[in-house]
């Protein structure tokens, strides 16, 4: 178990420090700045080579919406949700407080949103409560339909993680404006304790939507979709 947390922890210290760390460090970069398309790409690309990396010994989670839908999916043991969100929030504060201690290594650094989500006020696009809620719930859902889909028996073999990482990369794609994108708890959680807004008071939007959809999409699959397990 010491290795599958250590492993849950690495995945998720890497994607918040890549994929928050290109929207703090390089997403508004003057002349340089990579845009939403680019921090898009960088999150499913942490996806991508962790699942690659230590996949095979953790499963590869990185997201406690992911293990929560796995487990009602039938493809985890619910004894190991707690220590595996556990080690998902503890990798995604220590990625969230290096890169602070980066971003702040320049003049006249201003933690501003600190790639945190938001809805309203907070919104990227100025979209409200009940917009980022539907879009939190939704993409979650297909995000464990893709993972659960990808990872079956009958899918081709040694592909999960490029199906993985594009579905990210679309997500962010899709819900950038609407709520800088979530989808996992874990992730934003962490940069939420950094930022100069009230990102911290919107954050059980960012717990309760991503949990729920990740619900919705195992039951999908469960009750839709299941034949591909045999």
């Amino acid at each position: 178990m010491i290795r599958k947390l250590a492993a849950e922890f690495v995945g998720t210290f890497w994607l918040v420090f890549g994929g928050c760390g290109s929207a703090v460090l390089a997403a508004g970069f003057p002349e340089l700045g990579i845009g939403f398309v680019g921090v898009s790409l960088a999150f499913g690309l942490t996806v991508l080579t962790m699942a690659y990396a230590v996949g095979g010994i953790s499963g590869g989670h990185f997201n406690p919406a992911v293990s929560l839908g796995l487990a009602i999916g039938g493809r985890f043991a619910w004894r190991d949700l707690a220590p595996y969100w556990a080690a998902q929030v503890l990798g995604s504060f220590c990625a969230a407080g290096i890169l602070f201690v980066i971003a702040s290594g320049t003049a006249g650094f201003v933690a501003g949103g600190f790639a945190s989500n938001g809805y309203g006020e907070l919104s990227p696009g100025g979209y409200s409560m009940m917009a980022a809620l539907v879009a939190e719930v939704v993409l979650t859902a297909g995000f464990l339909i893709v993972i659960l889909g990808a990872t079956a028996p009958k899918a081709p073999a040694g592909f999960a993680p490029i199906a993985i990482g594009l579905a990210l990369t679309l997500i962010h794609l899709i819900s950038i404006p609407v709520t800088n994108t979530s989808v996992n708890p874990a992730r934003s959680t962490s940069v939420a304790f950094y930022a100069d807004t009230a990102a911290v008071g919107q954050l059980w939007l960012f717990w309760v939507a991503p949990l729920a959809g990740a619900a919705i999409g195992a039951l999908v699959w469960k009750l839709m979709l299941a034949d591909q397990e045999g």
